[in-house]
C-alpha cells in the first residue's frame, strides 16, 4: 500500500514515515500544501496523512481541492487543533477521518487500516486463496497453516495481489502501490520480489497460486487464469 504523508514537522514526519515503513507501507512525504497537490493528483495513493496547518496551501484547502478534481482517496487529517468547529470543518471539506495530535501510532495505523478497507467493497481483515491465509493486521501469512515468512516489500505485494484476487495486477500497479517516489522503474525489481515470492508461497509441495499473464501482469488465483 503507498501512502502520501503531508506533514511540515520534520520531526513527526520522520517519525510516521519510518513507523509506516516498517509496517510495510511504502511513503512519499511532503511538507507543503502546494506540493501535496501535485503529488495527489500525479500519483495513485490507497490513502494520504494530511496535515491541517500547512505552508503554501492548508489541509482543508487542500482536501477541499482534491475533492473537487474528484480525488477520492481515503485522508486521513492530522492537527493540533482539537476544536469541534474545526473536526467538523476537516470532515464537511472532505476528509474521511480526524486524528489530533498529539497522538498514538497504534491509533494512526488502527484508523489507517480502517480506512483502507473502504474502498469500493469492505475489505476482511483475514484474506484466504486457497490454503494461503493472510492476515493484514498481524502482518502474519500461512500456507496450510505453515507460517510464512516474508520482508517487508514480500510481504506488501502479496498483500496487494490478495485483495485483487482472481484479476490481473500490471506491473505498473504493482509499482505505484508497493515502491515509493524513490524507486527506479527501469530496475527488474518487480519480476525479482515476484520471483522471491513465489519461492516461499509456491514452494513444493503447495500448488502454484502466482501466475504470470504473458504481456499483462500477474494474478493470485487457486487456479491459473484462462
Amino acid at each position: 500500500m503507498r501512502i502520501l504523508l503531508v506533514e511540515d514537522d520534520p520531526r513527526l514526519a520522520n517519525l510516521v514515515a519510518r513507523g509506516l515503513r516498517e509496517q510495510t507501507y511504502a511513503v512519499d512525504v511532503c511538507d507543503d500544501g502546494r506540493d501535496a497537490m501535485v503529488q495527489a493528483v500525479v500519483n495513485e495513493y490507497d490513502a494520504i496523512i494530511l496535515d491541517f496547518m500547512l505552508p503554501g496551501k492548508d489541509g482543508l484547502t487542500v482536501i477541499r481541492e482534491l475533492r473537487a478534481r474528484n480525488v477520492r482517496t481515503p485522508v486521513l487529517m492530522l492537527t493540533a487543533r482539537d476544536a469541534i468547529a474545526d473536526r467538523i470543518a476537516g470532515l464537511d471539506g472532505g476528509a474521511d477521518d480526524y486524528l489530533t495530535k498529539p497522538f498514538d501510532f497504534g491509533e494512526l495505523l488502527a484508523r489507517l487500516r480502517a480506512l483502507l478497507r473502504r474502498p469500493e467493497v469492505l475489505q476482511p481483515d483475514t484474506i484466504s486463496v486457497a490454503d494461503l491465509c493472510i492476515d493484514t493486521r498481524a502482518h502474519e501469512v500461512t500456507r496450510s497453516g505453515t507460517p510464512i515468512t516474508l520482508t517487508g516489500k514480500e510481504y506488501a505485494l502479496l498483500e496487494l495481489l490478495a485483495r485483487q484476487t482472481g484479476r490481473v495486477v500490471s506491473r505498473a500497479d504493482i509499482v505505484a502501490h508497493v515502491w515509493d517516489d524513490n524507486h527506479d522503474s527501469f530496475t527488474n525489481a518487480v519480476e525479482v520480489y515476484v520471483n522471491r515470492l513465489r519461492g516461499k508461497i509456491d514452494c513444493a509441495p503447495f500448488t502454484p497460486l502466482i501466475h504470470t499473464r504473458r504481456g499483462a501482469g500477474y494474478v493470485l488465483a487457486a487456479a491459473a487464469p484462462k
